[in-house]
């Protein structure tokens, strides 16, 4: 018998958290332990369907519980906060994939693709100072910190109900996902030299001429005066316009001071 109060809530907390494995302290009424089992699991079940319901409504209903039942009973998360739960449910979700369970193979990409969003709301990182009319070419662009390129093995965005892959395609999914002056999320495909553009740009040391120089290289674009055409002042001219418009959407604030 617990001899004392803590060594009581623990045996409590174990017992709401699996009530299967673990029997509750002595003396306390089951009707009454049977609504604060189902009142702090239903919270837990509520706050990720509100996080994760494109995976709720792909796995079904048992699934879906029977995966956050795993979770709340196991999983020991490494914060409080309500607003982390999601990142913690991607932990337990990728711990499981390490484990080898019978998961989908993009369950713990699909949950990351979804908790991207309330990720990119609640972010709060400092905006970098800089020019917002600066010259993108000559100056060195300055990216967002709300503006996220993401790349994932499985094809996330199209996931659901109609249609589960079994084998991840050869070419990862590249996706750009950004909050706007409006806080709103939006979320949209990339192709591989856009998304190798913002991964040059991030490191905030090459000025947009020279990110663009250095894509075209990497991209095998001739330089004028090692054959004919005009492939790279073309590519530069086409990347210079890539760069307004990532500038007029906001994935780029402007240039450096």
């Amino acid at each position: 018998m617990p001899e004392t109060l803590r060594e009581q809530q623990f045996q409590m907390a174990a017992h709401l958290r699996d009530p299967g494995v673990n029997p509750p302290p002595p003396g306390i009424e089951d009707r009454r332990l049977a609504i604060y089992r189902e009142l702090f699991f239903n919270n837990i079940e509520g706050l990720l369907a509100g996080n994760f319901p494109v995976i709720r409504k792909t796995l079904g209903e048992q699934c879906w519980r029977k995966l956050v039942r795993g979770f709340y009973a196991h999983h020991r998360s490494h914060t409080p906060l309500f607003a982390e739960i999601g990142r913690e449910f991607i932990r337990f979700l990728q711990e499981r994939a390490q484990a080898g369970t019978d998961d989908p193979p993009w369950l713990a990409e699909m949950a990351h693709y979804e908790w991207v969003e309330l990720g990119l709301q609640i972010n709060d990182d400092e905006v970098p100072a800089h020019q917002a009319d600066g010259v993108l070419l000559a100056g060195i662009p300055v990216l967002s910190p709300t503006a996220w390129a993401l790349a994932y093995t499985w094809p996330v965005p199209h996931i659901g109900p109609d249609y589960q892959p079994t084998t991840p395609p050869e070419a990862p999914t590249l996706v750009l996902v950004r909050r706007d002056r409006q806080y709103e999320i939006r979320f949209a495909e990339i192709s591989p030299l856009v998304y190798r553009l913002i991964e040059i740009l991030r490191g905030g040391e090459l000025s947009g001429r020279q990110a663009l120089e250095q894509l075209a290289r990497e991209a095998g674009v001739a330089d004028p005066g090692s054959g004919p055409g005009q492939a790279l002042p073309a590519f530069i001219e086409q990347g210079a316009a890539m760069l307004q418009r990532m500038h007029e959407e906001g994935t780029i604030l402007g240039t450096a001071l």
